[in-house]
This record gives C-alpha cells, sequence and structure tokens, in this order.
C-alpha cells in the first residue's frame, strides 16, 4: 500500500484507478494541508474522525464524522485540524489525472510554495 508522511500527517492509497484514487487521510492535531487547488481532478472528503476545518474559496466551514464535503476541479481549498486530537478523512479523487505534482500551492506552513 502506497504511503507518504508529511509534515502535516499521513495518507495511504486505498485505491488507485484510471478514474479515481482513493486515499485515508489522517491530519496530526493542529496540522494543515497548505491552501492548493488542482488542474486536473475533483475531490469529495468523508470525516471519519474529528473535526475538519475546510477552506474553499474563501469561505471556511467546519465539519464532524460523516459529514461529506465536495471540492470542485481549480477550486482552491485547504484541510485543517484545529482539535487536539487526529483527524481522518477518506479522500476520492475524481478526474484525469492524480499525480502529487497537481498540487498547486498558494500558502503552505511549510515553505512548499
Amino acid at each position: 500500500m502506497e504511503t507518504d508522511i508529511r509534515p502535516w500527517g499521513q495518507y495511504w492509497v486505498l485505491e488507485d484507478a484510471p478514474t479515481h484514487k482513493v486515499k485515508r487521510i489522517v491530519v496530526k492535531p493542529k496540522g494543515r494541508l497548505s491552501y492548493q487547488y488542482h488542474h486536473h481532478r475533483s475531490e469529495i472528503w468523508t470525516i471519519i474522525e474529528g473535526e475538519a476545518t475546510i477552506t474553499l474559496d474563501g469561505e471556511v466551514y467546519t465539519l464532524g464524522p460523516s459529514e461529506v464535503f465536495r471540492v470542485p476541479q481549480g477550486a482552491k481549498h485547504r484541510l485543517e485540524n484545529k482539535q487536539e486530537t487526529p483527524l481522518t478523512i477518506i479522500e476520492i479523487q475524481y478526474g484525469t489525472y492524480f499525480g502529487e505534482d497537481d498540487i498547486i500551492r498558494l500558502d503552505d506552513d511549510y515553505q512548499r510554495v
């Protein structure tokens, strides 16, 4: 199973197909991903455990377990865990390309812009 450790947490690829990719993502307490967008994919996030703070094109949303959020292709977005416990989500990517080089970072706490 493909996995990667990032400064904000870790992800595991559960399925990788020509039409979609499925990841399990765990965000450490107080961790957040970069503010970013993608040219080739949209994403659907299902919150499994914890509380997600999501920024989508400047609007902020808070979601808990069993709630679902859709990130359209090209939309600027960020996933954040403001809590003291880990945040776990399932991410389903749909589109034509799912490579990590399709992450266009606009702002990043870890200087990866």
